[in-house]
């Protein structure tokens, strides 16, 4: 049976009923360091990094560019690999496993929104969120798939393919995605950057709906206190290392400016 989307009177939500958080589904980071190194020179993205995200927690690491929240990102993907340290996600410590289970995690697990590299280019829309759900085990028929894509403005780009997207519209389908495969952990990197401010919001409503429904373990990397006030907690990077962490001060007032109106 594949799930369905209901557009329902004042919001419009993915169904198949809220969830609890996956047992498990928790990320923890310890003493993590990441060193790149490029002849003879060195550059410490990560310095020590812990950090614990319980099942189901909503936390934004805020940071200037260059304070390493996108490293963090990608090593909680699976897409990089920490210097020393461990980074264990649903319970399963990615340096203990081969890029094939990693991948595999990524497709069942994870879900990812980063700044680019989220789609296939040569698939078109319908594809690409059929695909993710494939690969989560939770098959979409295309009815529902367009009705997904209808939530994020993107119903008439439907049979476009990826690469003919603007990195707004890319960003937009990279949720319709997320909305659709209901990952256990999402992971997001400057999630409104590219998108103006009526569509930020929308996208950002869309994210929090997610959350209040299925309870996804999210880590967001923002720069914005606006976005971030909408988190469970906020983590704070600074040159590598973390420096705070506190309770988010709560959803931003109405026309409180976000990332998109920078």
């Amino acid at each position: 049976m594949t799930a369905g989307v209901d557009l329902r009177a004042g919001s419009r939500a993915v169904t198949g009923g809220p969830r609890p958080p996956l047992a498990g589904a928790g990320i923890s980071i310890r003493d993590v360091f990441r060193i790149y190194r490029e002849a003879d020179i060195e550059t410490v993205a990560l310095r020590g990094v812990d950090l614990e995200v319980e099942d189901g927690e909503y936390v934004a690491i805020m940071g200037r560019s260059g304070s390493g929240k996108s490293t963090l990102l990608q090593l909680i993907a699976g897409a990089d690999r920490p210097t020393a340290g461990q980074v264990i996600v649903a319970g399963v410590d990615l340096a203990q496993i081969d890029e094939a289970h990693r991948s595999s995690l990524r497709g069942s697990t994870i879900g990812l929104v980063f700044q680019s590299g989220n789609l296939v280019d040569f698939l078109d829309l319908i594809e690409n969120v059929q695909l993710a759900c494939q690969l989560a085990g939770r098959p979409l028929a295309v009815p529902a798939v367009l009705e997904i894509l209808d939530l994020v403005g993107l119903a008439d780009a439907a049979t476009r393919r990826a690469v003919q997207l603007s990195g707004g519209e890319q960003q937009r389908a990279a949720l319709a995605v997320i909305l659709a495969s209901r990952p256990r952990v999402l992971l997001a990197d400057e999630l409104t950057g590219e998108l103006d401010r009526a569509t930020a919001a929308m996208v950002l409503d869309l994210i929090d709906l997610v959350h209040a429904t299925d309870r996804p373990t999210i880590v967001l990397a923002t720069h914005d206190p606006a976005l971030a006030a909408r988190a469970d907690r906020v983590v704070e990077l600074r040159d590598g290392r973390v420096v705070d962490g506190q309770p988010a001060a709560g959803p931003p007032a109405a026309g409180t400016p976000n990332e998109a109106a920078r």
